[in-house]
């Protein structure tokens, strides 16, 4: 099972860009700026072995202070997707991308200007594509615990400095404390301008922050909705409009949205009807892998191989690939499912 999964073409829907930074793409950023993580591999490594939800914000935080520059933003993401590509076989990403964080002046007062951002991920975008084979979209998402200002700063770079590969809009970061409606128009202007609307909900708080989500931010997908699963009416209004959720097994663990894996709501999103796809989220961060995330929904779903393949079918379906594009991974997912051995 393992060895097919690793070979089956895959597209993944809830993946951060900074969040997939791995230890050996972390060691040279530290080596690029000394001083913000440990220099030393072992060190490095040890600092980077994830042990709770505090130690993951605290890498994470270090992460984002060692990304200063548009060349730091190129390396990130071109070696990011090497890996997803050559690593984890991703055919396609939506990359959730937070510019807020890189273009705002830092306490130290570093920052860059959101056009060499914006040039930097599309440069790196193509390379990717030129290169593995690799079809990277980005998602920008507000830091919700920035508040306002960085909602309309983000709101901002979406509209008015878009980048080709950008095709929807997000909301992210803590959900306590940070109430979903406060951001409307920046979703009612996103979607005016032709981007999709994708927030994160129900993690960390109740079925109500799903609900605000849908009805209010017009979400066409929920990143997480883990606690959708406490509300019978959220789980059918799912089912019958086909919103999909980004399950995220692994982090939901890590950030304590559920106690054990097998307690995770998974197979009763599926019961219910509700179209779930499974992402890897902060990969590194939480100690896994796309690859590590299908063999978990493996066991908790009981599949088999044609289960697998269809679950990656329901990533191509979900995403916001144009239709060439989603043609030619779901052709690519036939061949594997229907090769030697099936």
């Amino acid at each position: 099972m393992s060895a097919f999964i690793a070979g089956l073409p895959k597209a993944e829907l809830h993946v951060h860009h900074v969040g997939s930074a791995s230890p050996r793409i972390v060691g040279e950023l530290a080596a690029r700026h000394p001083g913000i993580v440990p220099s030393d591999p072992v060190e490095l490594r040890r600092f980077y072995e994830f042990r709770d939800f505090a130690h993951f914000i605290e890498v994470y935080l270090a992460v984002v202070a060692l990304i200063r520059t548009p060349e730091d933003i190129h390396y990130l993401t071109y070696e990011v997707a090497r890996e997803m590509a050559v690593d984890q076989r991703l055919r396609y990403a939506e990359l959730t991308c937070t510019p807020y964080t890189s273009v705002r002046p830092h306490e130290d007062g570093v920052g860059m200007p959101i056009e060499a951002y914006t040039e930097a991920l599309e440069d790196a975008r193509v390379a990717a594509e030129r290169d593995f084979g690799l079809v990277l979209r980005w998602i920008y998402d507000i830091p919700g615990e920035s508040g306002l200002p960085a909602a309309d700063a983000t709101l901002d770079y979406a509209l008015n400095h878009r980048p080709d590969g950008l095709v929807a809009f997000g909301l992210g970061g803590p959900e306590i404390g940070v109430a979903r409606p406060q951001f409307q128009p920046h979703f009612d202007a996103a979607r005016a301008a032709g981007l999709h609307c994708v927030p994160h909900a129900g993690e960390t708080t109740g079925p109500q922050t799903v609900w605000d989500a849908l009805r209010v931010l017009g979400a066409e997908r929920i990143g997480h909705g883990t606690s959708a699963a406490r509300d019978p009416e959220l789980l059918a209004h799912l089912a019958a409009t086909g919103v999909p959720l980004e399950v995220c097994p692994s982090s939901n663990l890590a950030t304590r949205a559920v106690a054990a894996l097998a307690e995770h709501p998974l197979r009763v999103f599926r019961d219910a009807g509700v179209t779930v796809t499974v992402n890897s989220d902060d990969p590194p961060m939480f100690g896994t892998t796309l690859n590590r995330e299908y063999e978990i929904a493996a066991e908790l779903l009981d599949l088999d191989e044609a289960g697998l393949a269809e679950l990656a079918r329901a990533a191509v379906r979900a995403s916001f690939a144009e239709d060439t594009v989603k043609s030619r991974i779901l052709a690519e997912i036939d061949a594997h499912a229907n090769g030697p051995g099936s």
